[in-house]
């Protein structure tokens, strides 16, 4: 079974809708800037990937509801449809969901109506979505979401689902991983040796899932499976056994085969055991040869959580559209377990692309893998 994207929405620190987040990205413009949304003093890092959205005063809170609201509004004009989603379940992947309204508020920042905390009520009042769900499956959550999504159409629950990613940067999240690293990042900079450590990033992404041919006009893009597993193996290191495990369930799923695959959006995070682990996977199961194309977006937009999955998704679905796949903005010097692979670099390169894989893996071994073919 396949199932159609219809419409794509984004918002990023690179750009305010999925065009342009892509264009940029194949032009190697990057969103990272000193920290703005708090001081960072106490902090040994300093930088982030933050949409520059705030008014002179500062913060304010239910930022990353705003974006959540500002993504699925374009997904549904680009796939045309209207906007009131009485019938179709919204599916909202995210790590830290409304966190930061929380961190702000007890700073004596305004206070937030707790029901205002969950998605779900500003979407009711957006779109009349009556049935929402939030997947909180870390860094893989909106892949997470697109497996449930996947689910509810083949089972005949729904015709079509809209599924999203959203988070803003929370201070206490910020800290905890500037304590965490080792190192102290000031750039995502995914498989190069230079690479420091993860840096958050900002934004929301949506998509439209429909059953195949039950949406309005052309599709996107065909999803072929979403391969899902959570193998428990580290609370923070990932098992290259479980990630294996998702690439090879998600190209059962689609009927594929490696050599098939044409461009890999790769999770990225520029983390040491990270990046090792996933080239060492991707080198495994491409095995020798050219091999296809990969690169990762993180090196743009920084780590964007729990939508990070799906915004890879969508920079593959536009770039085999246009037929340009950005590089690894920063990439000057892989490391040595990426030696083997095709990584982008230097800037975007031209390439039909008929097949892509879209890694994303979280904490706690959750992975998740989606294989995406052009329409």
């Amino acid at each position: 079974m396949t199932w159609d994207i219809t419409g794509l929405g984004a918002v990023s620190s690179v750009g305010a809708d999925a065009r342009s987040t892509y264009d940029a990205l194949c032009a190697g413009r990057e969103g990272r800037a000193p920290v703005r949304v708090f001081d960072t003093a106490s902090y040994q890092a300093g930088h982030a990937y933050e949409i520059d959205d705030r008014a002179p005063g500062g913060d304010r809170p239910l930022r990353a509801t705003g974006w959540l609201l500002t993504a699925v509004e374009q997904a549904l004009a680009d796939a045309g449809l209207g906007d009131d989603l009485t019938d179709v379940p919204v599916l909202v992947g995210t790590t830290l969901r409304e966190q930061r309204s929380i961190e702000l508020w007890w700073r004596g920042g305004p206070r937030v109506p707790l029901d205002e905390l969950h998605f779900g009520t500003a979407l009711r009042r957006r779109f009349n979505a009556t049935t929402s769900y939030t997947f909180a499956n870390a860094c893989a959550a909106s892949l997470y979401g697109l497996g449930m999504a996947c689910d509810l159409i083949a089972l005949g629950e729904a015709d079509t689902v809209v599924v999203a990613g959203t988070d803003s940067i929370a201070e206490s999240t910020f800290a905890a991983m500037d304590r965490a690293q080792t190192l102290v990042p000031d750039a995502a900079r995914p498989f190069d040796r230079g690479h420091k450590g993860m840096v958050m990033g900002e934004g929301a992404v949506a998509v439209v899932l429909t059953r195949a041919g039950a949406g309005p006009g052309r599709p996107a893009a065909r999803l072929r499976s979403v391969g899902l597993n959570c193998d428990a193996g580290h609370p923070t290191a990932p098992d290259p056994a479980g990630i294996t495990a998702g690439v090879r369930e998600a190209h059962r799923r689609a009927g594929v085969r490696p050599a098939d695959i044409d461009l890999v959006m790769l999770h990225g995070t520029g983390t040491a055991r990270n990046d090792e682990t996933e080239a060492r996977v991707m080198s495994e199961v491409f095995g020798r040869g050219p091999g296809p194309l990969m690169t990762a977006v993180k090196s743009g937009v920084g780590h964007t959580l729990g939508g990070s999955g799906l915004l890879s998704l969508v920079t593959a679905v536009l770039s085999m559209r246009h037929g340009t796949v950005p590089a690894v903005i920063g990439l000057t010097d892989p490391i040595e377990e990426a030696a083997a692979l095709r990584l982008v670099r230097g800037g975007g390169v031209s390439a039909p692309v008929g097949l892509a894989q879209v890694n994303a893996f979280g904490f706690g071994g959750i992975n998740a893998v989606a294989v995406v073919e052009r329409a």
